[in-house]
Order: structure tokens, then C-alpha cells, then sequence
């Protein structure tokens, strides 16, 4: 069931695996601000498709240079004339790779830089966890460039600003960012210096939870989001009940009894 993740098979995906199982996953088309080609998603497909099964425990997803990414590459789409079929099939495969990184059970911190626009909101929206710097703004231009959303902003960002907001967003080319930014969702944390540093210290610590557990938070809690509340409500008991029977498990609850386990504290 173990597979091997090739490194050397993937262009546009700078692949850094560390010591720990955190794996540094670095958009690599700095030129473009990392605009997503039809490449770089099947190369996002690709590897998140075999991280769950490759001993992957966390992933930091970056940019290279400045920007974390700056959407759909527009160049692309306007050389490939695509028909509506062929662009449909695109956004597809968008989804597929936005859905694994989602679904997939590994916890994904993306480290946001610069422009996080577009698809770039898109796919920044599919990690779990994100954390910007100073320099960071968020944006859906789609009204502006007479496009539509199609990497699922309709269920992601709208999930975390709200219907209304993202409306605005796409209507008049609003940007977001700093404070206003964290507040509304768009990430869980900012930070003054690099956004790169934080994001490895909370892939680091989330590297230290049992895999079990970290692919029920990463899955399960999703795919329950979709369900009714009955249907969640039953989800949760049994996923429930394999995680906190996991044998694994024991030793950290033996911890935990015997006081020899870090206790929760407030903030200093």
C-alpha cells in the first residue's frame, strides 16, 4: 500500500521532504507568480494523491519569490482558445487536485506571500491551515477579466467570507488584506516576518499528532460539513470510535493519566 513519491518527476513542484515527514511543496514558476498551468494542477494532482499513502505527515504549501500565486494563468488560457468542454474538463481537474488536498487527510499549511489571487485564492482556500505575511492580499478578479470562479471559490472562499462578500469580491475587484484579512477567514494567522517560518512550525507540531488522527481532522471534518446534521452526527460517533480506540492512542492516554503529559495552559 506504501508508495514512493518521485521527485525528480515533477517540474512546476519544487519537492522538499524533511526529516520530520513534513514535505515543503513550493510552487516553482516564480516568473509567472506562480500562475496554475495545466502542469502544475496535474502535478498537484499527482502528489497529493500519493502523500496519504507515501508516510507524508504535513505539508507546507508555498510560492517561490514574492508571490504565493496569482491564479489561472491567463497567457495559457488565451493561447490554448480552449472550447467550453475542454475548459470544463480543466476546472475538473482543479477540483480534483483542490479535493485531494482537502479530503486527502494530510494537514496542509500554506505559507501566503503576495498576490493570493483568483485560483491562487482557490487553492490557498483547500489547505487546512493558512498563515500570511505583511506583504499578503487576497483577491477574485474573475468579474474584472470577464471570467468565473472555477476551482471551487463557490464553496470554499464562500465558506469562509460569506456569499455576499465573495460577490463583492468578483463584482468590483475588492482586496483584502493585514487584519481585515485574518478576520474574515481568509487566513488563521499573520505574522510580521515569514509567513514560510510559521507555516513549518505548525506543520512541525500538527507532524507530532498520531496519522490516524490527523486524517480524521483533515477528512472527516469536510466531509461531514456536506452532510445533514443527523448524518454528521452519526459520522462523527463512528469516526469517533476508530480514532479513540486507536492502539496508538495508548500510550499518549497513559500520559495523560499518570500527569507525565503537557497540560493545556493559557497563552503567557
Amino acid at each position: 500500500m506504501t508508495k514512493t513519491i518521485d521527485i525528480s518527476s515533477y517540474t512546476n513542484l519544487d519537492l522538499a521532504p524533511q526529516d520530520d515527514g513534513v514535505w515543503v511543496v513550493t510552487l516553482n514558476r516564480p516568473k509567472k507568480r506562480n500562475a496554475l498551468d495545466i502542469d502544475t494542477i496535474e502535478e498537484l494532482v499527482d502528489f497529493f494523491s500519493l502523500a496519504p499513502r507515501a508516510g507524508v505527515k504535513a505539508v507546507v504549501l508555498a510560492g517561490a519569490g514574492d508571490h504565493f500565486c496569482a491564479g489561472l494563468d491567463l497567457i495559457e488560457h488565451h493561447d490554448e482558445d480552449r472550447s467550453p468542454a475542454d475548459f470544463m474538463h480543466v476546472c475538473l481537474r482543479w477540483h480534483e487536485a483542490f479535493n485531494k488536498m482537502e479530503y486527502g487527510g494530510v494537514p496542509v499549511i500554506a505559507a501566503l506571500q503576495g498576490a493570493v489571487v483568483g485560483g491562487g485564492l482557490e487553492l490557498a482556500s483547500s489547505a487546512h491551515v493558512r498563515v500570511m505575511d505583511q506583504t499578503c492580499y487576497f483577491a477574485l478578479p474573475e468579474g474584472q477579466r470577464g471570467l468565473f470562479t472555477g476551482g471551487g471559490a463557490t464553496i470554499r472562499v464562500a465558506d469562509l467570507v460569506g456569499k455576499s462578500r465573495m460577490i463583492d469580491m468578483m463584482l468590483t475587484g475588492r482586496v483584502y488584506q493585514g487584519q481585515e484579512a485574518v478576520d474574515l477567514g481568509l487566513a488563521q494567522y499573520i505574522v510580521e516576518g515569514s509567513s514560510f517560518d510559521k507555516a513549518m512550525e505548525l506543520a512541525r507540531a500538527a507532524a507530532q499528532n498520531l496519522p490516524l488522527t490527523n486524517f480524521a481532522i483533515c477528512s472527516a471534518i469536510s466531509h461531514m460539513q456536506n452532510m445533514s446534521a443527523m448524518d454528521a452526527a452519526y459520522a462523527e460517533a463512528v469516526v469517533a470510535g476508530v480514532v479513540n480506540t486507536q492502539p496508538d492512542a495508548r500510550s499518549r492516554l497513559a500520559a495523560f493519566a499518570d500527569k507525565s503529559a503537557a497540560r493545556v495552559r493559557p497563552n503567557s
